[in-house]
């Protein structure tokens, strides 16, 4: 059963409730007994939730915002009405993007590495109108900052989607331009093993959501790519 089909029970229920959207997701992941489900299920929710918030903190809901969210998650053609329906019901409901983020921290007890790859896939959303706008890049500041990341660690998540061309390659791999190459070399191999799709899964992001690895192993080779050739001449 896909993780979106596994959902649609949960849309249809707080349909029905009327309201209190938020709690009555997250008691429904917390409930859930399979670990593996339980955080898929929780990575699912971050992404329609706090996608859904985001999608206004510019004061417009672009096509393009729409369609990145679509293309980024793979979602099923079967399935899209009951993303839709989520979508919609995270967006309208009185609960603050600080409350989801907050209880998205909880359900993953701060365990940053995936809370940085909903950050990902926040940015790659974001951006996909060609312009992070100053009202997205304060939601996403104030939502790094709730998931427990210090402003170094947001920079260095920014910088990976963010005029690429211009980063410090060294705050992309979080490493010092005083390191050893090989040191350097190393942390780059540890940043490209977290993009693995079974290190990801493994994780708890659902296969659909595969895709936000593709920018995150795109900045991070450009980077060593930089550092490489800043280091020969």
């Amino acid at each position: 059963m896909g993780i979106f089909l596994t959902l649609q029970e949960w849309v249809e229920s707080s349909v029905d409730a009327g309201g209190a959207f938020l709690d009555r997701i997250t008691k429904a992941i917390s409930g859930l007994t399979d670990p593996k489900a339980r955080r898929q299920a929780a990575f699912s929710i971050a992404m329609i939730a706090l996608s859904a918030k985001m999608a206004k903190a510019d004061g417009i809901v672009t096509l393009d915002e729409i369609h990145a969210f679509r293309d980024l998650f793979e979602i099923p053609q079967a399935e899209r009405t009951n993303v839709a329906r989520l979508f919609d019901l995270a967006k309208q409901d009185t609960a603050g993007f600080e409350a989801y983020a907050a209880r998205i921290a909880r359900l993953y007890d701060e365990d940053l590495q995936t809370l940085e790859d909903i950050m990902d896939g926040l940015f790659h959303i974001a951006k996909a109108d060609g312009v992070l706008h100053e009202g997205e890049r304060a939601f996403l500041q104030h939502v790094a900052e709730i998931f427990g990341f210090d402003s170094s660690a947001y920079e260095a998540i920014e910088l990976r989607h963010v005029d690429l061309g211009k980063a410090d390659p060294y705050q992309v791999l979080g490493v010092s331009p005083d390191m050893d190459l090989q040191d350097i070399k190393k942390a780059y191999r540890t940043k490209v093993s977290e993009c693995h799709p079974d290190r990801m899964i493994a994780r708890g992001v659902p296969p659909e959501f595969i895709a936000i690895a593709n920018d995150r192993m795109a900045a991070i080779n450009l980077a060593w790519e930089q550092i490489g050739r800043m280091r020969s001449s």
